[in-house]
């Protein structure tokens, strides 16, 4: 049995949870909510750390803004992709116009771009829209 940590996505606490009940929904043990909801995760200065460090899954981090369209053709397949890759994968958006450090920190000079992070770490890069299967695809092929 593999122990995995999991941050919650909407206390922030990090829940030990057994590699085998990942697919039984499980809930926070703080605030009880379930730790895949099923929905990208709004990542902001005050969570990204915690949820890209502390996480034993991998993140999959949609680095967009408002007035991209390109990001708003993008963002109703990448929340379908959520269906397909969680629990195994926390896909995350991060709002580059209200949190512009850490655009500028990973040097996101284009956007859309996908990044996957496992334990705090960048593993792979992807600039461009894309639709829900080559989401699903790049991300499987690059954990």
């Amino acid at each position: 049995m593999n122990t995995l940590h999991i941050v919650c996505p909407h206390c922030n606490t990090i829940n030990r949870i057994s590699s085998e009940r990942l697919s039984q929904h499980p809930r926070c043990g703080k605030c009880k909510d379930v730790l895949f909801a099923g929905h990208p995760l709004e990542l902001t200065a005050q969570n990204f750390r915690q949820h890209i460090g502390r996480n034993d899954i991998p993140v999959v981090v949609d680095f967009w803004a408002a007035w991209c369209g390109p990001c708003k053709m993008m963002a109703p397949f990448y929340s379908k992709a959520v269906v397909k890759l969680e629990p195994q994968v926390r896909l995350a958006k991060l709002n580059t116009e209200q949190e512009q450090s850490i655009a500028a920190q990973f040097n996101i000079r284009s956007i859309p771009t996908l990044i996957i992070f496992k334990s705090g770490i960048e593993i792979a890069r992807l600039s461009g829209s894309m639709n829900t299967m080559e989401i699903v695809r790049w991300v499987n092929n690059n954990q």
